[in-house]
């Protein structure tokens, strides 16, 4: 349970600093973002797998340059399920995965 909640943190410390980067990712209200760092958490610990594997012999012809693409698509997905946090383009959301994935390799790193 403490690491449950040791990466909600981190999540939503993330998506602030993401939604502090870029004009075109917007977290309207503090339950939009938990809502969203929840999310986040779920779909990267059960969706992103199966759909990694599903594009495993794509992404290693990639060099692993699809996963960027499907981290873009789960932030976009998660934005289009939680009201109240917004994402206007798929490209806002791909470079917004990017740094989100950044901070929480960084955040990962400083805490646990």
């Amino acid at each position: 349970m403490e690491n449950f909640l040791i990466m909600m943190v981190i999540n939503s410390v993330a998506l602030i600093v993401v939604a502090a980067l870029f004009k075109g990712i917007v977290i309207k209200n503090w339950f939009s973002l938990i809502l969203s760092a929840l999310f986040m958490g779920i779909v990267n610990a059960f969706i992103k797998p199966f759909i990694l594997i599903l594009t495993l012999p794509v992404n290693i012809l990639t060099l692993g340059l699809l996963t960027l693409f499907i981290n873009g698509l789960l932030l976009y997905f998660v934005s289009k399920i939680v009201k109240g946090f917004d994402i206007k383009s798929y490209w806002d959301a791909f470079f917004g995965a990017l740094i989100f994935s950044i901070v929480s390799i960084i955040l990962n790193w400083m805490i646990i």
